[in-house]
């Protein structure tokens, strides 16, 4: 007889996902091959741009014998800026068909062309005395930071366990930052922001994309995408396995895609146009489109802009103000952390609502201090002090959180054609405040923070009242949510008890468009 008491206890599997080393290493290598271009980019040519217009002026001199006037200096420098949410807008439009074609690794992979092609024409441009190059290389790294912007946010969110949902895909707003971070040091006109330092400048944004083609291939493609989309489920099985560890329950992780995939299988997928019409997606569209919107219109570029001036006018020489932008850009990826920490713990309503409030709120006393600093000059510093305390507030939710949101907030058969939408309206808007905020500025002054803050309360009441909080629901629940107010019957994922042979997804309706 066997004595009671003696056998070894047969370890539980774990229902909850951990950061197991390839799941963390898969991450690293997908945002910073991605995130990071876009961060880098948009942040490269503002420190050292006297010295891009000089090499502008320049080459145009040896052409033509004379230098151009400040107008057209300005219109061509204005191109070059605009080039790149341009080139973001065309990236947000091509990003489904990608996806759907390649899958969100493949995608990501492909991708670094329109990194590394033009790394290496920006690298040249000084040789070729032709800034023509840095003005349609601007164009093809927007593309890829159009297309990253969308297609990283859906990888990570695909990879990752639900309690960790969040911590991920807050991984795209701190590489973005980390970008724009790095960029601001490598600008310093003491590295490499100066007439012979910036081909080098510009051709940097190619080393993360040769990394990422070394890296990335190594590590798995999302496991949703490859049983929901591809139908193969010992595939995704196997992905799981590498990206949870061997004390996960996968199976239950693989009936939950399969009860995804039946709730969806009646409707294919969707198309740009049918979403905009479909019924039981109406509000997370319209939330989608929110939070885009109102990341863009709460001023993020308007104060980045203004910052130098502000600097200036407390007192900090000009010549000093760029090592001021680094310490903001510090402050900047720090807090992008601390949200990417706090978004499972407190969830991201609150991260959300409190960084809109103290946007608005920063907006506000800062139109104040600009207004009566003339007679009151102390009120300078109270400038700076706002511009920081902005960015710790859009640092905290309205940057990292949309992230997050928008992939929970539709289903696998949607995904592509939301994310569509939101790349676009993303890119349009920045476009948009680029492109009208100095003449706003011109215009009403100071004033024009107050428009800030009412679109930052905006955003805040519409978050309040519509998006409810998704921290730790799997996806079939957050649509659960949003179905009363959507005004259909969303069937309940309690329903579905045992696990049923694979069947593969329908033909697709229509075409991403």
């Amino acid at each position: 007889m066997e004595k009671k008491g003696t056998e070894t206890p047969q370890s539980t599997p774990h229902v909850k996902g951990s950061l197991k080393p390839t799941l963390i290493l898969t991450t690293l290598s997908a945002s910073f091959g991605s995130a990071f271009q876009y961060g880098y980019n948009i942040s490269v040519i503002n420190t050292p741009h006297k010295v891009f217009k000089s090499f502008y002026n320049d080459t145009y001199f040896e052409r033509h014998g004379k230098f151009m006037d400040e107008n057209s200096l300005l219109l061509l420098w204005s191109c070059t800026v605009s080039m790149f949410p341009l080139g973001g807008l065309l990236g947000s439009l091509i990003v489904g068909l990608m996806v759907n074609k390649w899958g969100r690794k493949g995608t990501l992979l492909i991708n670094n062309v329109f990194a590394v092609t033009p790394a290496i024409l920006m690298g040249v441009s000084k040789v070729a005395r032709a800034f023509e190059l840095i003005i349609f290389s601007r164009v093809l790294v927007g593309i890829c930071a159009g297309v990253s912007y969308s297609a990283l946010p859906m990888y990570l969110g695909e990879l990752a366990p639900k309690n960790l949902r969040g911590a991920l895909a807050t991984m795209t707003e701190v590489f973005v930052i980390t970008g724009v971070l790095l960029a601001q040091i490598f600008s310093l006109q003491a590295i490499l922001g100066n007439a012979t330092g910036w081909p080098i400048l510009l051709a940097l944004t190619g080393v993360p994309a040769l990394i990422q083609l070394l890296s990335l291939p190594f590590f798995p493609e999302s496991p949703r995408y490859t049983l929901i989309e591809k139908g193969d489920e010992e595939t995704a099985r196997q992905a799981l396995r590498r990206l949870r560890g061997c004390n996960y329950d996968v199976e239950a992780e693989m009936e939950e895609m399969r009860e995804e995939e039946r709730k969806e299988q009646a409707e294919g997928h969707l198309s740009v146009l049918n979403l905009f019409t479909f019924r039981p997606l109406r509000w997370q569209l319209i939330s989608i489109i929110v939070l885009m919107a109102g990341q863009q219109l709460s001023g993020i570029n308007a104060v980045n802009y203004y910052a130098d001036i502000i600097y200036t006018s407390a007192g900090v020489d000009p010549t000093q103000s760029q090592y001021v932008t680094v310490g903001s850009g510090v402050i900047n990826l720090v807090m992008t952390v601390v949200s990417a920490v706090a978004v499972e713990r407190l969830g991201r309503r609150i991260l959300l609502l409190s960084g809109y409030g103290i946007c608005g709120s920063a907006c506000v006393v800062l139109t104040v201090a600009l207004l009566l600093q003339s007679t009151v000059p102390e009120l300078s510093y109270l400038g700076i002090i706002c511009v920081f305390a902005y960015i710790v507030g859009h640092s905290i939710g309205p940057s990292p959180v949309p992230s997050v949101v928008r992939t929970e907030m539709v289903l696998q058969s949607s995904r592509t054609a939301a994310f569509t939408v939101d790349g676009a309206v993303h890119w349009l808007f920045n476009f948009i405040v680029g492109l009208a905020f100095p003449s706003m500025q011109v215009a009403i002054g100071a004033y024009s923070f107050l428009i800030f803050a009412a679109l930052c309360l905006l955003t805040a009441a519409y978050i309040y009242v519509v998006i409810p909080e998704t921290k730790g629901k799997t996806f079939v629940e957050i649509n659960c949510a949003f179905a009363k107010r959507n005004g259909v019957v969303f069937p309940e994922g309690k329903e579905v008890t045992t696990a049923e042979p694979h069947t593969p997804p329908l033909p697709a309706k229509q075409t991403t468009f």
